[in-house]
């Protein structure tokens, strides 16, 4: 009967194929042969996952060498179809030509009683192993995972949203929209927050807004580097690049406008405009900066705060070929250029589009 069964799959006879296998099957459950057939069965019907589940049990209880090689084929064959379908399914996502922009793909973090399922379910949809899953998946912050054209990574993206990891994508271009402004000093509060600030041109201007219109707050810490010189294990004296200190970064984010009004501590002038910080002037720089942060949430305790940016620089900082498309509106004095710079609006961009995305979706629920 086995032999008819090969038969009739051999000409594609189906139905003869599964009249015959649910008769052997009532009559030879545990016949590892009959077991192949019926993974043979449904692979030939497309149901791929079934037939995976029916070779890899044969794998693990047959001992029989010819069905062991067959199921290892069957396996093989799956995993060609996949591939094919895959790269048809990428080939026609970046057929046109919106979707070939550039763009990066971020993983979210997951919660440590879905990683087991969150891991298997990645390296599945990924093609990579279990313990390179498990790495990359993130538990705290967001990681900068893949760039490249945006119609491939919403393609992984919505694969991996239907397998409940939680992910979001967005092009360069929608990052590049983002108008920022370089905040000097607030100049008054009422009837609305008024600031003096320098656009993309350096020209100086003043920039009125409703605090109601601030929908996030993004914090990160940018390194000071210096170059020391220091003894190296032989005691020979050697020059080296260290971190000294750090530029502390606030990104006030105005959807609405489509822009950022960019403030850091040595940038500040606190000695201008309305009093943030009571005797600013005899202060230190960090306790006048703590001042202003107290100050900006008692004026928006709504507002979002993303302030995972260290951990999403650690991830993103050798992605060297994205960050280059990155113009960082940051102006830091620096002796050499350095990755943290675009990486931090890169972080404060995906945060504002990201905002943008949950404000829209909640407007379309009400």
């Amino acid at each position: 009967m086995l032999e008819q069964v090969a038969t009739a799959l051999e000409c594609k006879d189906y139905h003869t194929a599964a009249k015959l296998l649910k008769q052997l099957q009532k009559e030879s459950p545990e016949n590892p042969l009959v077991q192949f057939y019926i993974g043979r069965f449904h692979e030939v019907m497309g149901k791929h996952q079934e037939a995976e589940k029916v070779y890899r049990q044969l794998l693990r209880d047959t001992t029989n060498a010819k069905i062991l090689t067959q199921a290892r084929q069957g396996l093989q064959r799956l995993q060609e179809i996949e591939e094919q379908e895959r790269q048809q399914a990428i080939s026609q996502a970046t057929a046109d030509a919106s979707n070939a922009e550039l763009g990066v793909l971020v993983l979210e973090p997951v919660s440590n009683e879905h990683k087991t399922q969150a891991v298997k379910q990645f390296a599945q949809i990924m093609q990579i192993d279990p313990y390179s899953a498990r790495l990359m998946l993130p538990s705290r912050g967001w990681r900068l995972y893949r760039s490249g054209a945006i119609g491939e990574l919403k393609y992984y993206g919505e694969q991996l949203r239907n397998s409940n990891i939680p992910c979001f994508w967005t092009t360069l271009a929608e990052i590049k929209k983002i108008q920022v402004f370089q905040v000097k000093y607030f100049q008054q509060l009422t009837p609305k927050a008024t600031l003096v600030c320098r656009n993309h041109a350096n020209q100086v201007g003043s920039l009125s807004f409703d605090w109601s219109e601030v929908k996030g707050r993004v914090l990160g810490l940018l390194p000071i580097f210096e170059e020391v010189v220091d003894r190296d294990a032989r005691g020979k004296l050697e020059r080296k690049t260290q971190t000294q200190d750090y530029f502390h970064f606030c990104d006030l984010h105005l959807p609405e406008r489509g822009c950022i009004l960019r403030l850091y501590d040595n940038g500040y002038e606190f000695q201008q405009g309305i009093e943030i910080a009571h005797q600013a002037s005899q202060n230190t720089m960090r306790i006048n900066w703590n001042n202003l942060l107290s100050w900006l949430d008692q004026q928006l305790p709504e507002a979002k705060i993303w302030s995972d940016f260290t951990p999403f620089a650690q991830t993103a900082l050798d992605q060297t070929e994205i960050l280059g498309h990155i113009q960082s509106h940051i102006h830091l004095f620096r002796r050499e250029q350095t990755n943290w710079d675009p990486v931090f609006h890169l972080y404060s961009g995906l945060a504002f589009v990201k905002n943008v995305t949950l404000s829209q979706a909640s407007s379309n629920e009400q």
